[in-house]
């Protein structure tokens, strides 16, 4: 007779998620530098006391636009959610994330595909929700780019 063992599933659930925060100010100007001091020192908070998070850094672009996805922490903060290492990834609002809907879109689709969520708190969204495909699908949504 052969025995065959099954592990049992590791409860997903119960394990951390490896939290990030993004931020950024398109101009570097006094109130904007202190601006994303601020909002640094709250991600740090935030994610550092949550029990269900691993801190796993804030990534802070300033004086970049976000028209473009050519800014280095955003890409340095993509880069580790590909390897594996950022899980969750909280920022203000859509368009402290991006400006340019196309580039938005993108981003947001490959990180869903690899599991990566993205809350954004002034929208109250979460992108591996099913919320956030109607959300994106208003025309508001569309408005991103305009300033």
């Amino acid at each position: 007779m052969r025995v065959r063992i099954i592990e049992p599933i590791k409860n997903q659930e119960n394990k951390k998620k490896r939290a990030c925060a993004y931020a950024r100010v398109s101009t570097g100007s006094d109130a904007q530098i202190e601006s994303l001091e601020n909002q640094i020192q709250y991600y740090e908070n935030l994610i550092s006391n949550n029990p269900d998070y691993e801190y796993a850094g804030v990534f802070a672009d300033r004086g970049i636009t976000g028209t473009t996805d050519n800014r280095p922490e955003f890409q340095r903060m993509l880069n580790l959610a590909r390897e594996g290492k950022i899980d969750l990834i909280i920022t203000k609002s859509i368009s402290r994330f991006a400006r340019n809907t196309a580039i938005m879109l993108k981003v947001v689709r490959e990180l869903k595909d690899i599991g990566v969520e993205i809350i954004f708190e002034k929208e109250n969204m979460k992108t591996l929700s099913g919320g956030w495909r109607a959300y994106a699908n208003r025309p508001l949504f569309f408005c991103l780019g305009r300033k």
